[in-house]
């Protein structure tokens, strides 16, 4: 009996120990939460987010310049190169990897821009009831760092 015990709450601690975040599902940029870019910010107003097993889908809805756009990423999660349509028809390839405690995303993505590259790195995770991502981007334009809060429809 009390190895019964020990083995299914060995069983279970392990499972608590390595679950993994989910944030699937529509979500609203909370501007109030945010801290944005003062002149420009990177922040979709909306996001899709699909998690199933290995695949993450990532379907932003964007303003820009008074023209919305939107755009739909399709990663692994296992840290293998994915590509995806960059801006104005350029390639972004990315890697997503998890945190080792599996409480949140990185996703690193590198677009060719004008003979150079930038770079994009987005941490994505949960505080409560929100969806942070932490974004930082960098090419010779200069650096932006956004916290951008999300509040699930």
């Amino acid at each position: 009996m009390k190895k019964t015990f020990f083995l299914l709450a060995a069983i279970l601690f392990s499972v608590v120990v390595s679950a993994q975040i989910d944030l699937s599902g529509t979500w609203k940029l909370n501007t109030s939460k945010s801290k944005l870019g003062d002149q420009f910010s990177m922040a979709p107003k909306e996001i899709i987010v699909v998690h199933k097993g290995n695949d993450l889908s990532v379907e932003k809805h964007s303003e820009f310049q008074g023209q919305e756009f939107s755009s739909t990423d399709k990663f692994t999660l296992d840290g293998k190169e994915c590509t995806n349509a960059g801006f104005m028809d350029t390639e972004k390839k990315s890697t997503v990897v998890w945190a080792d405690d599996k409480k949140s995303l990185k996703i690193t993505s590198k677009i060719p821009m004008q003979g150079e590259t930038m770079t994009i790195i987005e941490v994505l995770k949960k505080d409560g009831a929100n969806m942070v991502i932490e974004s930082k981007a960098s090419s010779s334009y200069g650096d932006l760092e956004e916290t951008q809060v999300y509040d699930k429809k």
